[in-house]
């Protein structure tokens, strides 16, 4: 079984970095002509997969837009997982879940087992202490997922938190990197990521990360590719994903316009893998 890391790597080689959103926000569904109901997030995400399957590294469904419709989007996000999954193209469960003991427990399995949200990998709040990722972490690893670390987000409130200073003079967003990279540790490409925000004046230290960043802001929000080079060492660009969601999905509902969208994007960061 290859592990989620070497499955992203080898997905960035083929593909390029990008790492594109599904996400389907009301106000992007009333843009496509589309209602704000199941149906039309249903229709939505279908255009969704029929542009982007098969074309890019990773496809990053946002779970609270599913959420938000009750059992019938969470029924759209498990049709749409399973499909991209059964393709072969790998999914990231934007669900950013964070708790402690069985709780923790019932989400890892949620999202890092072979159920009906199953996924590829899944994004995780450590902010609880990165210890309470463990039943995450651990089933990840007999499973060959992955785990995606938020550590620095570009949110202003999220300083709050990151930027404080640990007893050890390091920032907690610096010691979050540095328990993903313990992870990481002894293997080719690890499958514990972080989040780094794209849109940050300044990143933790990520040299002995050894393992995917992920790094969404970019487009809309104002990151891209300068941002990315001044964040992320040289000697680690190879691991960085940008993610983009309303710079893609904003070409919608053409098809056609969605995967030009993509290949522009694609382009842009081509230096990444080079």
């Amino acid at each position: 079984m290859k592990t989620f890391g070497a499955r992203l790597q080898h997905a960035m080689g083929h593909f390029g970095p990008l790492c594109v959103g599904i996400d389907p926000h009301p106000g992007l569904l009333g843009s496509w002509g589309l209602t704000d109901d199941v149906d039309g997030v249903e229709a939505f995400a279908e255009i969704c997969v029929e542009a982007l399957d098969g074309r890019v590294a990773l496809i990053k469904p946002q779970v609270a837009f599913f959420e938000a419709y009750g059992s019938g989007g969470i029924a759209v996000l498990e049709r749409t997982i399973e499909v991209l999954r059964a393709s072969g193209t790998l999914v990231l469960a934007d669900a950013k879940r964070g708790d402690i003991g069985s709780t923790m427990d019932a989400y890892a399995r949620t999202w890092l087992a072979d159920g009906p949200l199953g996924s590829d990998a899944v994004t995780v709040s450590p902010y609880l202490g990165f210890g309470s990722l463990a039943p995450a972490l651990t089933l990840a690893e007999a499973n060959g997922r992955g785990v995606f670390v938020l550590a620095a987000t570009s949110n202003p409130e999220g300083a709050q938190v990151q930027r404080a200073v640990a007893s050890d003079g390091r920032t907690i967003a610096q010691t979050m990197v540095d328990a993903a990279a313990q992870c990481n540790a002894g293997q080719e490409f690890g499958s514990v990521g972080i989040v780094l925000g794209a849109t940050l004046t300044e990143a933790p230290d990520l040299t002995e990360l050894n393992g995917p960043i992920l790094m969404p802001g970019v487009g809309a929000q104002g990151g891209g590719p300068e941002t990315v080079r001044e964040l992320v060492p040289e000697q680690s660009l190879h691991a960085a994903v940008p993610t983009v969601s309303r710079e893609v999905l904003g070409a919608g509902p053409s098809v056609s316009a969605l995967r030009a969208k993509v290949s522009a994007l694609q382009e842009e960061f081509a230096f990444l893998q080079r």
